[in-house]
Formats: C-alpha cells, structure tokens, sequence
C-alpha cells in the first residue's frame, strides 16, 4: 500500500464516518507534491489544498500489518496555494492473529485498539500555538446595544412613508418628495467603502459610533421646529440622508459582531437578531406613524383645512421628538459601554487571520459564485425594501385600503418575516451545513405570495377576490419568506467567501441590495402615476433569485475550520 493509496482511503473513511451534512462537500481530493524521509523517520507526504486549511488532528487506523498515525498540522490560510504536511508515521509492526482477522473484516470482537476513537486531539509538536476560546455573557449587551440601533434607524427611514397623506396635507410634500425620503437611505450607502475600511481597521466601536453620531445629527435637524416650510423641508431631507449615511454599519456589521462575540452554535441567531431589527423598526414605523399622526380624511374638517394641517405638524413633531431622546440616549450608551471584540475569542474562526482590506475586496469581486449569490440576495431583498417603503401608495391606489390598514399590513409583513428569521436562524444552527435548502424553501414561497398579491391587486382583470382578509394573507406571507431570508443569505455569505472578513462581505451585499432600492424608487419619481409595475417587478425578482440559488454550489469553509479544529 503507498502513502498516497493510503491517505486516500483513509480521507474516504473520514468522511463516511463523521457524518457533518454538507459540510462534507467541501472536502476537496488532496494531491501529492512530493515525499521526504529524513535520518529514517517517519515519511512525510506534502498535499496541496486550493480552498481550506486542515485542522490540527490525529487519526489512528490498522491494516494487516501495522498501525499508521496520521497528523494533519494547521497552516495559515492565505490566498495563495500553500501547501500542509501530512506525517504517516508507522507506530509499530504487529502480527495479526485470527481473531484480529475476523474484526477487522466485521465477523468477530474488536481489539482494545480498534476500539480507541477515530479522531483524537494532536499532541504532536506544531508551530501554531492553542486557540483558546471563551464566550462571555456581556455579548448580549454588545448584541441588545446594536440591534436598537438599528431598530432606530430604520424607524426614522421609514417614518414618511406610511403617513405620506399626512404629510402631504402637513408639509405640501408630493408623491416623488416621499420617494426622495425614502430613497436618502441608499444614497447613504454611497460611502460604504469608508465604513468598511473603517471597520477592518479601527474595529466595530469606531464605526458604530460614527453611525450612531449620525443619526443623532440627523435627528436633531429634522426636529427643528422652523416656520418657513420650504426650509423646513429641507432639513428633513438633510435628516434623511445623515440618517442613511448610518446604513451601511447597521444593516451589515450583523454577521462581524456574530462572529465576534458569539460560539459557531449561536452565529445564525445572533446574525438574524442583529440584522433584522432594523426592519423591525420599519414594522413599527408602520404601525407608530399611522396610530399618533391623524391621516387627513379622518379629521372632520368641516371647519378650517388650517386648523387640521396645524394639527397634523404638531403630531408629527412629536413623533420626531420622541425618536431624537431614544437616539440620543443609545448613542451615550454607545458611548460608555461597546467594546470592539471580547478580551478572548469565542471560536477558532474568530481568533484566524483574515485577508487585507484591498485583498478582501478583490477577492470578492473576482469570485463568481460570490457575485451569483449575491445577485441573488441583493434583486429581492432590493425590491421589497422600495416596495414597503412605498407600500401605503401600493395600496392605497388599486385596492382603496386605507392608511391605517396599510400600515398594519406593512406591520405585520415585517413582524413575521423578523420572527420566522429568527426561529430559522436558530434551525439552522442546530442543523449545520443546510442553508441552501432552506434559502430554496423561502423563496419559492416567496415567488407564489408575491404572485398571489400581484394578481390580487389586479383583481379587474384577474377576477380573483380581493379582500382585506386576502390582502393580509398574501403581504404578510411576502415578508415573512422573504425577510427571514436575510441572515440565512448572510451566513450564507460568510461560509462561501471566507478568509474574507465579515463585515467587507456584507457591506458589499448590502450596497448592491441599496443600489437595487435606490434605483428602483430614481424610477419611481417619474412613475408615480400608476405603481402597480412595483408589483410585477417584486414577483420577478423573487423568481430570478430562486433560480440563481438552484444553481449555486455551496461551501462551508468557516464551519468546517471550526468543526475539525474544534475536534
């Protein structure tokens, strides 16, 4: 038997045994570059590995003859074909009595030796030192500070949406100064580069509080109470854009401070948490806006159209007011208390080098299946965001919904897409390695809710019913596949790209998810007339996802990094 037949069957039994799901398609064939033998000793063969280092292990098996032991040393993992040494080394000879015969081919007892476990920890002499690591109980306070942020954020971008009536009678503004509102949150994406760069370097403090001194500005100047409308107008917007320019920290640091603070068994939970909290405070801007500020056909006036709109404003500043205290007080929480990372690392992929800022970026942008499955996040996710943004005008327009039902619509969509992706996250951490799968899952049901609306709000040509209870149904099932997709897609992310650190890999996804927003509302300022093509183009988009995902090969190099060095 040669060193190479043997290491090769032995990989063979390794992956039959061990049983990790998918995990196991990421183990490439290895194949030799050369062997060495020096003064005697144990042979050493060195195999070459394009995509994943091999963790520190020991494997011990018996043929007829001797007993081999296998170590596979831990190597840097860098962008450039390295190669790992793989040390069979003969233990001792040993004649096999019929006994010994009959076990190893399955027909008798097995030997104290058979019976040792098949992968032992490695006591053999490497140059890497021990990765200790530790989880801490304060990473829920790291993980609650953060999502609140983002909860607040989101609240303020989608503040004017669902009370655009209101708005239009209180400030005179249109239906293309609403999209412009809306759109200031993926212009604030432009300088995405900034924060990520800033984030690699100086870590998630700096770049959180950067955000969070942002959206307190933002804040701040568009709860001026001025008299002069246009320039008031025009404070809001500037609000707008300071809060948006706070996105590309909030809605992608996610998955870094997951990876961070957090053991590879709560990565997927506490990425949707932190990920998805933002969108819960859109839900709640849904819900707030329409509750507190009175939309204009429900005021009774019959007296003074003045004394209405009066009444409009001061509601609406109130809801202003109320957003800068909650802002400011998060952001002096940042300020006292938020450490960048846990004094020891919760995982070994946690404590492993990373690639260089540039070197992330063009990896990035030269990996295929990187840009596929991105695409395949961005063109939904992308289109839902300008469509919630703007989902009173949606239904309002074909439907006659009012604006206090479209906004509990909007509510609820988003609610139960924050709850699903949580409780799929957590799934997904108990089940490793089926992300594809359950990303299938979702969006196919999000292709037929989507489909299901878009013929409902057709209901003239179509003929299908349209009530509210259907309405409700159809909406709400949109959000919750699409929406809990998100830190799925995240993770996804993750695993697909890794060296490539966390925070650069989301904030590209969530740039290119922007642009697809921002670029969706350019169109609707000149189409406002008739939005039901929003509906068409979510329901395309959702289909265009789902087939990019069938064809994607999935990987998972950071999971199989921490399970078998972890072994």
């Amino acid at each position: 038997m040669t060193v190479y037949g043997f290491f090769i069957g032995l990989q063979h039994l390794i992956v039959k045994l061990l049983h990790f799901g998918s995990v196991v398609r990421a183990i490439a064939p290895l194949k030799p570059m050369h062997q060495t033998s020096q003064n005697g000793g144990p042979a050493t063969t060195v195999f070459t590995r394009e995509t994943i280092s091999v963790g520190a292990c020991a494997v011990k098996l018996s043929d007829s003859n001797r007993s081999y032991r296998l170590d596979l040393f831990l190597v840097d993992r860098t962008p450039a074909r390295r190669p790992f040494p793989v040390v069979v080394q003969p233990l001792r000879p040993r004649n096999l009595n019929r006994t010994d015969k009959l076990a190893t081919m399955g027909a008798g007892s097995s030997t104290e030796a058979e019976r040792e476990p098949l992968l032992v920890p490695s006591h053999a002499e490497t140059n890497s030192p021990p990765v200790n690591s530790r989880v801490y109980g304060r990473r829920w306070l790291v993980l609650t500070l953060f999502s609140l942020l983002g909860f607040m954020q989101g609240m303020v971008w989608n503040f004017w949406g669902p009370i655009q009536n209101s708005a239009a009678h209180a400030y005179g503004f249109t239906k293309s100064d609403i999209a412009v509102l809306v759109l200031w949150g993926p212009v604030g994406f432009v300088p995405w580069l900034l924060f990520m760069w800033l984030m690699d370097k100086k870590g998630l403090r700096a770049s959180l509080l950067l955000s969070a001194f942002f959206m307190l500005l933002g804040a701040a100047l568009r709860s001026i109470p001025l008299t002069d409308h246009h320039f008031r107008r025009w404070m809001i917007h500037v609000g707008q854009l300071l809060n948006g320019l706070a996105g590309p920290t909030i809605m992608s640091a996610g998955p870094f401070l997951s990876t961070t603070w957090f053991a590879p068994d709560q990565r997927a939970t506490a990425t949707a948490v932190a990920s998805l909290f933002s969108y819960l405070g859109s839900a709640a801007s849904f819900v707030i806006g329409p509750l507190v500020v009175p939309a204009p056909n429900d005021t009774q006036a019959a007296m003074v159209a003045a004394v209405s709109d009066s009444s409009i404003r001061d509601r609406i500043q109130l809801v202003m007011y109320a957003e800068l205290a909650a802002i400011a007080v998060l952001f002096a929480a940042v300020l006292l208390y938020f450490p960048s990372r846990p004094p020891m690392p919760p995982s070994v992929a946690a404590a492993s080098q990373r690639l260089s800022y540039r070197n992330s970026i063009c990896r990035l942008l030269s990996n295929l299946r990187f840009l596929m499955i991105a695409l395949a996040y961005a063109v939904p996710t992308g289109v839902i965001a300008g469509w919630a943004g703007v989902l009173d005008m949606v239904l309002t327009q074909p439907s006659h919904v009012v604006q206090v039902d479209a906004g509990w619509i909007g509510f609820w969509s988003i609610v139960g897409g924050c709850v699903f992706g949580v409780a799929m996250a957590r799934f997904a951490d108990s089940i490793r390695g089926m992300l594809k799968l359950i990303l299938v899952l979702m969006l196919a049901g999000a292709s037929l809710s989507s489909t299901w609306f878009t013929l409902t709000c057709l209901s003239t040509f179509t003929h299908l019913p349209s009530t509210a209870a259907i309405l409700y149904t159809s909406c709400i099932l949109l959000g919750i596949f699409i929406n809990s997709s998100v830190p799925i897609f995240f993770e996804l992310f993750i695993e697909t790209v890794y060296p490539v650190p966390e925070g650069i890999t989301c904030g590209v996804v969530t740039f290119l998810g922007n642009l697809v927003t921002g670029l969706l509302l350019f169109f609707l300022t000149f189409y406002c007339t008739d939005v039901s093509w929003l509906n068409w183009c979510l329901t395309g988009s959702c289909l265009f996802s789902l087939v990019l995902i069938l064809f994607f090969r999935e990987s998972y190099d950071r999971l199989y990094l921490d399970v078998f060095v972890s072994v």
